[in-house]
């Protein structure tokens, strides 16, 4: 289920970023969240600039369609709430 991010920002618009500090939990929410229809829901690792130790990376679940076939972002509270459950957060992806 991993992968890298690819694709310009324009894929992204309408996109949620589901962060958690724990690679297993990024991965049981990633198949919840493709079980509730959300799609796709890639998980890949977030460095931030300088970040020295590759044990301390964050987890990304990029969601960028809801269930109802329209933008993540508009079910950007839905989803903090279940990042929440995991000890991470959810936000929308600002290109």
């Amino acid at each position: 289920m991993e992968s890298a991010t690819g694709g310009g920002a324009g894929e992204l618009a309408g996109a949620v970023l589901v962060t958690l500090a724990d690679r297993e939990d990024a991965e049981e929410l990633a198949e919840q969240l493709l079980d509730q229809g959300y799609e796709p829901c890639t998980v890949h690792r977030d460095m931030l600039a300088g970040e020295d130790d590759a044990e301390d990376v964050d987890w990304v679940i990029e969601v960028r369609t809801g269930p109802h076939g329209g933008p993540a972002a508009l079910d950007e509270p839905h989803l903090h709430l279940l990042a929440e459950d995991y000890g991470g957060f959810a936000a929308p992806h600002r290109p």
